[in-house]
């Protein structure tokens, strides 16, 4: 049985961290340093960084505030968000971070994912696809789900596992802050056609949304961000519950 892993989303913009519903009005959830600390204490597997303006604002991911966060933590953690090349992934890693996630650059240049796998080992990169149903099509979303990639998420999952990706990192954008659920027919569709790990994102409410995502959707990770932020759902808790459930976690 895989162990399944509960991750910690945090969205960057201007130093602070921040949360909206559908990728829209934002609303601030605190310092970026203090809540990773509180994630790894209350038993987080790992820990998403995703510095969510820095493609749209054409500059690269706010190294200084990587490395805060990486020497207060000892899990796993994941940085994204404006990493355009070898050199940038590279200063993101060198800073702390023990992988590399990308969206919009990978759309637009998929050989560096065949590059990226090459020279860090596919086990460090993560390709975050973040898409939405248009007329009952799952479609892909870049520069923080402003511009349409005219790309099905399904035949996009599939190219970018073939190109080296070690994991995906799948956004639902009409569930993102709903606390309505993971999109849990596509997450399934995603897992049973995939030999790498799926990680679930947008929607997480309660902890049987989790329980869900897990037993049903068959994804190798679930992560959150507003109810780990707001402090509706405790993630040692949560993890209590799933392992009640018959779902293998690390406790």
């Amino acid at each position: 049985m895989t162990t399944k892993r509960i991750i910690s989303c945090l969205d960057i913009k201007n130093g602070r961290t921040v949360k909206g519903v559908n990728f829209i009005n934002l609303i601030d959830a605190g310092d970026p340093v203090e809540l990773a600390q509180k994630y790894e204490d209350q038993g987080a597997d790992e820990l998403v960084f995703l510095d969510i303006s820095a493609t749209l604002e054409e500059r690269k991911t706010t190294l200084e505030m990587v490395t805060k966060i990486a020497e207060q933590i000892s899990i796993p953690f994941t940085v994204g968000g404006g990493i355009t090349s070898v050199e940038d992934a590279h200063l993101v890693l060198k800073a702390g971070a023990d992988k590399i996630a990308m969206n919009s650059s990978a759309v637009k240049k998929p050989d560096l994912i065949n590059e990226l796998a090459k020279k860090f080992g596919r086990k460090s990169i993560v390709i975050a696809i973040d898409a939405k149903q248009i007329d009952g099509e799952w479609m892909v979303y870049t520069s923080g789900g402003n511009i349409s990639a005219a790309l099905n998420l399904f035949d996009w999952a599939k190219e970018v596992e073939n190109r080296g990706a070690g994991e995906i990192l799948f956004t639902s954008m009409d569930h993102d802050g709903t606390k309505n659920g993971f999109p849990i027919e596509a997450l399934k569709r995603l897992a049973t056609n995939s030999n790498i790990p799926i990680i679930a994102s947008g929607g997480a409410g309660n902890v049987q949304d989790f329980i869900d995502a897990f037993q049903i959707g068959q994804c190798d990770a679930a992560l959150a961000a507003s109810v780990f932020h707001f402090g509706e759902i405790n993630i040692k808790d949560l993890k209590t519950t799933l392992k009640n459930n018959n779902i293998d976690v690390k406790l």
